[in-house]
């Protein structure tokens, strides 16, 4: 059994923070039930190329997009703008453990399907909001987008060159992360609220805001500068408080090497064969090489252009000095690393035997993540859910109102 067995979550969401969280926390176990628009569904459903292709090589119309969030859940279609659609998902909500909804603040009270209203007839449910700038402060109406966040909350003033090189300025990191990292801390939230439940016996309200985990997140920038007054600036690929740490260029390809410490610096400058730079007095410590950072990047820059990547990465981690070449996806599925740890899967969907998906990165000794349902069609399961609640001519008159599908 997963972790999260016997655990209903009511997920309310689309996009991508509120369907990871829910992804999560079904990888884990629960049972995750995703409310979806009748005929559109999600918005990601929509967002191809590329498309998932079915057995006969032919595009269909299920987006990449939404598969790669939505693994072990069950799919029901409501029109939560009737109030048809609002009863049902009340009454899903009283049997339901969770819900996780990202709508604009205030848009459910509406409907009753806000935390008071639910609160009322499911005093145990945990209910977690997720919004791009949280229920209160100034902009708390506002919606809310993964790329404004980046750039609001500091991330994009770190990403990327330095203004005077080649190709500088801001840059958004290459996947949402303010959106995954927020489904990621919602997930945490969740189940700590979860837990404390077991002794309290009652729910809770959860307000999650994409801009108040960007702020979080920025971490040891974060500290670098509430500790020194100085505004960190972008490094590239450098690091601002290690060195060296960075990508260098070889012959052939570039490649990263991660020096965390002095003593790594000492076996690196031995596996390359330039050991005469640990006699210069200003490489001696890392506060030193950061003193002279250009100094000592220049050197290891015009050195390692003498030869291959491969050779370079070969000799330095057989001194157990973090290094790697920099992989395309391509390559970093064939990593030998990644398929040991199982991070493809292949799942058997509607409209493809074997579809491929990423696997989840939890590996638990008793309660292992199980794959037990490939990214579901829109209202796959519509008629499985209501089955609990309403008898079939119900379900059969709703489907005609359009109510469901």
């Amino acid at each position: 059994m997963g972790a999260l067995e016997g655990i209903r979550v009511l997920d309310l969401s689309r996009v991508l923070a509120g369907p990871w969280c829910g992804q999560i926390l079904a990888d884990l176990g629960a049972e995750v039930i995703k409310v979806e628009r009748p005929q559109t569904g999600d918005d990601t459903r929509m967002w191809g190329p590329p498309w998932m292709k079915n057995d006969a090589g032919e595009d269909t119309k299920e987006a990449a997009y939404y598969q790669s969030t939505n693994r072990n859940k069950m799919s029901i279609a409501i029109d939560i703008s009737t109030a048809e659609g609002q009863e049902l998902v009340r009454a899903l909500a009283a049997k339901s453990d969770v819900l996780i909804e990202n709508y604009k603040a205030g848009s459910l009270k509406k409907y009753g399907l806000d935390y008071e209203s639910l609160n009322e007839i499911n005093p145990r449910l945990v209910y977690c909001s997720i919004t791009g700038f949280g229920q209160t402060g100034p902009r708390a109406e506002e919606p809310g987008y993964d790329f404004i966040v980046q750039g609001m909350g500091g991330l994009m003033s770190v990403t990327g060159e330095k203004d005077d090189l080649p190709g500088g300025g801001p840059q958004k990191v290459g996947v949402a992360v303010a959106d995954i990292t927020t489904g990621l801390y919602s997930t945490v939230a969740i189940q700590a609220a979860l837990l404390n439940r077991t002794v309290s016996g009652l729910g809770q309200y959860i307000d999650m805001a994409l801009l108040d985990v960007q702020v979080a997140i920025m971490a040891n920038q974060g500290m670098n500068y509430l500790a020194s007054g100085k505004v960190p600036q972008r490094y590239g690929n450098a690091h601002a408080n290690i060195v060296p740490y960075q990508v260098f260029s070889a012959s052939d390809q570039d490649f990263i090497i991660a020096c965390g410490n002095d003593k790594q610096f000492t076996a690196m400058c031995h596996a390359i064969q330039r050991a005469e730079l640990l006699d210069d007095p200003r490489f001696a410590t890392n506060a030193l090489r950061i003193q002279h950072r250009q100094e000592i990047v220049d050197i290891l820059s015009h050195y390692f252009l003498t030869n291959t990547a491969k050779h370079w990465v070969n000799a330095i981690h057989a001194v157990k000095v973090p290094v790697g070449l920099i992989n395309n996806l391509e390559q970093a599925f064939e990593e030998p690393q990644v398929k040991a740890r199982n991070l493809l899967i292949e799942m058997p969907h509607p409209q493809k035997e074997k579809l491929k998906v990423i696997g989840s990165p939890m590996k638990f000794s008793r309660t292992p993540v199980q794959y037990k349902k490939a990214p579901p069609m829109l209202g796959e399961h519509t008629d499985e859910i209501l089955a609990d609640i309403i008898d079939a001519e119900r379900i059969l008159a709703l489907r005609a109102q359009g109510i469901i599908s």
